[in-house]
């Protein structure tokens, strides 16, 4: 037969667990030493802790700080301020903090508890690409390069066709790039420009014959004297 005291043990554990599961505090209670204290609601912090004849005393949130749920915590928590390259979506009160995004032009790069935490500007297409998808407060734009035959300035929304020169009757002055379009001219005018061209490369070809010829004549009659 055992002894009363191998039962000592274990009835002294069960007691313990008893008394802890009795001592557990409810759910609105936070526990301070051997006291289940009531919490401060939010929007407020305990000022002084409860005793066994006085129940907790709250104050309200200093300026700049929240408490968002009940609490038996002695200070409130630090609204969140908003960095660069964010704005306030929502301001900080004595039961919520901020709630940052993006600002215009820039997108969210990163987010913490529903505000964002980190943004950057929205990238711009190059020349040569078109926007596929305009950039949003949550991502970045999209761009794509030009089709052959296509050009883009880099803020179109779609890639336009070269013009067709010919289909116009026109000629091609300078072709089109992925940036940029063709440069047409009107046929005669680009006739008149060849005339022109080539007129004064013949007059430019005698005037330097006429004048060869003139300083030869001159020459001649040097030595003649």
């Amino acid at each position: 037969m055992k002894s009363p005291k191998g039962f000592a043990l274990p009835v002294v554990q069960i007691l313990l667990h008893v008394g802890v599961i009795l001592c557990a505090c409810h759910r609105a209670e936070y526990q301070i030493g051997q006291e289940c204290c009531p919490m401060c609601p939010a929007g407020t912090r305990v000022n002084k802790h409860c005793t066994e004849f006085r129940t907790t005393s709250c104050f309200p949130c200093d300026e700049g700080r929240y408490m968002d749920n009940p609490t038996g915590m002695t200070q409130c928590f630090s609204c969140r301020i908003c960095g660069a390259e964010l704005k306030v979506k929502t301001k900080c009160s004595s039961i919520s903090n901020a709630v940052c995004e993006a600002q215009e032009g820039h997108f969210c790069e990163q987010q913490s508890e529903g505000s964002c935490v980190s943004a950057r500007k929205h990238s711009k297409c190059e020349p040569g690409e078109f926007i596929q998808k305009p950039g949003s407060p949550s991502a970045d734009t999209v761009c794509l390069p030009c089709a052959e035959g296509t050009f883009s300035n880099g803020t179109l929304s779609k890639c336009q066709p070269h013009t067709q020169c010919e289909q116009m009757d026109k000629v091609t002055i300078t072709a089109g790039t992925f940036s940029s379009d063709a440069e047409c001219g009107e046929r005669n005018n680009m006739s008149l420009v060849i005339g022109i061209s080539v007129g004064a490369a013949v007059i430019l070809v005698i005037s330097v014959l006429v004048a060869v010829l003139y300083f030869k004549k001159c020459r001649q009659k040097e030595y003649l004297v």
